[in-house]
């Protein structure tokens, strides 16, 4: 701030096929429960065949754009998994400004960074209709106790939520806002492609003035440098809507243009 190759559907159309949910409406996807076995496969995690014998099953609950999924200080108990949807991760300072921390989309886990403090640590928002998966804290450490590679998992979870705190801290900290606004598309295009998306045509399902304050810089920079890009040919930008046309060049842009 991510797939596998085309999945063939019943309509025999690969996944690449099938009417990209960024751009247009897409079928809903209505699912209750996963088991082991799926949470596994979410996680990429090879499991042994008597831990997908486990008879554990975990809730899926849908949210309509614009729901609140967990609120700040509300108390730790489980990790939410994107099935599918877009959400906000925001916190609030002491005037109560929104800022955004993150912006999760499926294969992204919530809640990693509230473990130590027993209360979620931030708000979490859908952007877009959202299906979680709810998996309890509590749930998740039992099975890491008798199962060493659910325990490698969370410690990979943890570790990669780090990673990606850190790449943002470091990318804030050294780059000029027109190049956070580079990376942030590039980061979006590599996400969509991994997902099994177009990566050079999505919609933002966050506003320019969320993507401003996740880059912390103001909305009339994001405009402006959004302007500049699609002036110079690099992009198209039609209302929420994205076509990269020089992904080489943007590339670039986020490489090159460093603050002094």
């Amino acid at each position: 701030m991510l797939l596998p190759m085309p999945t063939i559907t019943q309509s025999g159309k690969s996944r690449n096929q099938i009417a990209n949910p960024l751009i247009g409406k897409a079928p809903v996807q209505h699912k209750l429960w996963s088991d082991l076995s799926e949470i596994a496969d979410f996680l990429k995690l090879p499991l042994p065949l008597n831990l997908y014998l486990e008879r554990e099953h975990f809730q899926h609950v849908g949210y309509k754009a614009g729901q609140r999924v967990c609120r700040l200080g509300q108390p730790f108990d489980a990790l939410y998994f994107v099935y599918s949807g877009f959400l906000k991760t925001v916190m609030f300072d002491e005037f109560g400004n929104e800022q955004v921390l993150c912006f999760p989309m499926r294969g992204d886990i919530l809640g990693l960074d509230s473990v130590h403090s027993s209360c979620y640590e931030f708000e979490v928002v859908a952007l877009s209709d959202c299906n979680l998966i709810i998996v309890p804290y509590k749930k998740l450490i039992d099975l890491s106790r008798s199962h060493a590679q659910v325990e490698h998992a969370l410690f990979d979870m943890l570790s990669r939520e780090l990673a990606t705190q850190h790449v943002r801290m470091s990318m804030l900290g050294k780059i000029s806002a027109h190049a956070r606004v580079c990376m942030f598309l590039i980061m979006l295009s590599e996400r969509f492609e991994e997902l099994g998306y177009s990566k050079n045509e999505f919609n933002l399902r966050m506003t320019r003035q969320e993507i401003g304050s996740y880059l912390c810089i103001t909305l009339e920079t994001v405009s402006r440098i959004l302007s500049s890009l699609k002036e110079n040919g690099i992009i198209h930008v039609h209302q929420r809507r994205i076509c990269i046309h020089d992904l080489k060049q943007l590339r670039k842009l986020a490489n090159e243009d460093r603050s002094v």
